[in-house]
């Protein structure tokens, strides 16, 4: 058996352990693999989801968890809501020590179909959340001198995608939000990092576009022909968020086989 299709096994990060977490769009796909991946390491997660179905499942298929993950339903493009979340958040747990700002949308659309509402609708489920969840957790970075935020951006706006502009203009903006929130927080001992997956296998892709076709096309692209796994993002979120990163801030780290595409 390669080394490369052997059973995946994540590191071990003992720092994690106790760590107060939040995972944005946490109930399924990559964010479900960050929820039980940092479960696995013993820290006390809260996922937030607006799926309430999948992450009920989730959430009760973790309740074995050294310290069991918590769903709590949130639309986070409503700021009201988002607002209140972390505050309850705050109150119960004491803090929060790692934000993963991981939920998105990257449904297709073609330009001449745009509204100005839709255009606000994709920024708002793509961008403008990662900003404000960051808002209400830095106060207590800050105070604590200790805090991470993994914002995740998309390898989509680094290749000759279409269909996808609002969502790719959505995904740059992350990464200088992210460079942004490294330099003028990292004096309070907080570090600001951008998590960039490449096409990765996940229920919703294989279902909508990971066709055949699309598939070959990926694996053409990339130097390495395998398909990215939900698991390779979790580990490098992982490494990113624990002590063994700790000089690690304002920079953009990709998980894609090396997938240039041009």
């Amino acid at each position: 058996m390669s080394e490369q299709n052997q059973a995946f096994v994540y590191a071990t990060f003992p720092d994690l352990a106790g760590k107060r977490v939040v995972i944005t769009g946490g109930g399924s796909g990559i964010g479900a693999e960050l929820t039980t991946a940092f479960a696995g390491q013993g820290a006390r997660v809260y996922f937030l989801d607006i799926a309430e179905e999948a992450s009920r499942s989730l959430e009760t298929s973790l309740a074995n968890s050294r310290i069991a993950p918590k769903f709590i339903k949130c639309d986070l493009t409503n700021l009201d809501e988002l607002k209140a979340t972390f505050a309850r958040i705050e109150e119960e747990a004491g803090g929060v020590d790692i934000l993963l700002n991981n939920a998105a949308n990257d449904d297709r659309h073609d330009i001449e179909n745009v509204t100005p509402a839709y255009w606000e609708s994709r920024m708002n489920v793509n961008l403008r959340h990662q900003y404000f969840c960051a808002q209400a957790v830095i106060p207590g970075m800050k105070a604590r001198k200790y805090g991470v935020l993994l914002n995740f951006g998309s390898i989509s706006w680094h290749l000759p995608h279409t269909q996808l502009g609002l969502y790719m203009m959505a995904k740059a903006a992350i990464e200088g939000m992210t460079r942004n929130m490294a330099r003028e927080f990292g004096p309070h001992g907080i570090r600001a990092v951008t998590v960039v997956p490449g096409a990765v296998v996940t229920p919703r892709q294989k279902a909508l576009w990971h066709n055949p076709d699309e598939e070959a096309r990926i694996l053409a692209g990339q130097c390495i022909p395998e398909r990215v796994e939900m698991e390779d993002v979790a580990a490098l979120a992982l490494f990113l968020a624990s002590n063994n990163a700790r000089h690690i801030s304002g920079r953009e780290y990709f998980v894609d086989a090396g997938w240039y595409g041009a």
